[in-house]
C-alpha cells in the first residue's frame, strides 16, 4: 500500500482526572524528522514515542503535540523559593533606604515576584505515564496512517496513469526507431544525386553508401536503451503496487529512466524521436513531483 507523507492524526483519552490529547501532523521530507512537544514531566517517554513513530510513519517531517490536563483536587502543589523571597525582600528594603521612600511591600507583593512561587503538577512515574499516554499515541498514529493511506492510494492511481502515458510514448519511439536508418539512406541518396548529378554512381558507389548507412544505423541504435527502459517501467509499476516505504526506491528507478531517455535523445538523430523524448521527459518530471509525496 502506497502511503502519502502528508497527513494529520488525533488521539484522545481520559484517565480518572487526567485528559490526554495527542496530535500528529506530517509533511514531506527526505528523512524521518520528528519534533515532539509535551509536558516536561513526561520527557522520559520521548525515546519510546520516537521509536513508535519511526516504525509506523517511516518518512516525513513529523510534529507531535501532546497535551495533558489534570483537573483533580490535590494533583498540584505550590513550591516556595524561600531564598529568592528573602533576597527580594532585602533588595526592596535596600531600595527604600537608598531612595528615602517608604517600604510598602508586603508578603503578597513579594510572592508575585518571578519564580518565588512555582506551581507543579504531581507527576506520575514513567511506567504509569507510559501506560496512559502510549495507547493514546497509538490511536493518533493509526488515525494519521488512515489519512496517509487514503491520500497514498490517490497518488498511486495518478502515478499509474502517468506511467501509462509514458509507456505509450516509449512504444511510439520503439515503433519509430527502425524507420530512421531507411529514411537516412533516402536522404543520403537524394543529397549525393543533388551534388554529383550523373557522376554520383561513379564517385559514390553502392558499397560506400551502404557502409555509410550502416555506420549511421550503429550510431543511432537505441535498442538497448529501449529494452532497459521497458524493464524500468515494469519495476516502477511493481514498486507502486508494493507495501512499506517505496518513495526512495521509486526515486532511484526514475533517475535510471531519465538517464535512458537522455541517451535516446542524444543518439536517435531524428526529429520525431526527439519530440517524443521531450514528451517523455515532461511525463517523468510529473511523476517525479508526485513521488516526492510518497513515504
Amino acid at each position: 500500500m502506497a502511503l502519502s507523507m502528508t497527513g494529520y492524526g488525533r488521539g484522545e483519552a481520559t484517565y480518572t482526572t487526567r485528559r490526554y490529547l495527542v496530535e500528529i501532523k506530517s509533511v514531506n521530507n527526505r528523512f524521518c524528522d520528528i519534533s515532539v512537544r509535551m509536558p516536561r514531566g513526561y520527557a522520559a517517554l520521548e525515546t519510546k514515542i520516537r521509536e513508535k513513530i519511526t516504525d509506523k510513519l517511516l518518512r516525513g517531517k513529523i510534529d507531535v503535540f501532546i497535551t495533558i490536563e489534570d483537573v483533580g483536587d490535590g494533583n498540584s502543589t505550590v513550591e516556595m523559593n524561600t531564598g529568592l523571597a528573602k533576597a527580594y525582600s532585602e533588595a526592596v528594603a535596600k531600595i527604600s533606604e537608598i531612595t528615602g521612600r517608604p517600604d510598602e511591600s508586603d508578603a503578597y507583593q513579594i510572592a508575585r515576584f518571578p519564580d518565588v512561587l512555582l506551581a507543579r503538577a504531581n507527576s506520575l512515574t514513567p511506567e504509569e505515564a507510559g501506560a496512559e499516554l502510549l495507547p493514546v499515541l497509538d490511536a493518533a498514529i493509526e488515525d494519521i496512517l488512515r489519512m496517509r493511506s487514503i491520500e497514498g492510494e490517490k497518488l498511486k492511481s495518478d502515478l499509474l496513469e502517468k506511467v501509462s502515458v509514458f509507456e505509450s510514448l516509449h512504444a511510439a519511439v520503439k515503433l519509430r526507431a527502425p524507420q530512421v536508418p531507411g529514411e537516412y539512406r533516402e536522404r543520403l541518396m537524394a543529397r549525393v544525386d543533388e551534388l554529383l548529378d550523373d557522376k554520383a554512381k561513379i564517385v559514390y558507389d553502392e558499397t560506400r553508401r551502404e557502409a555509410e548507412v550502416a555506420l549511421f544505423a550503429d550510431k543511432c541504435a537505441i535498442d538497448e536503451e529501449l529494452t532497459r527502459l521497458s524493464s524500468h517501467i515494469n519495476q516502477l509499476r511493481e514498486t507502486l503496487m508494493g507495501n512499506g516505504s517505496i518513495g526512495k526506491r521509486l526515486d532511484f528507478i526514475l533517475q535510471e529512466m531519465n538517464r535512458e531517455v537522455n541517451t535516446i535523445g542524444s543518439k536517435a538523430n531524428d526529429l520525431t524521436i526527439t519530440n517524443y523524448v521531450l514528451d517523455m521527459k515532461t511525463e517523468l518530471e510529473k511523476i517525479r513531483e508526485q513521488i516526492q509525496n510518497l513515504a
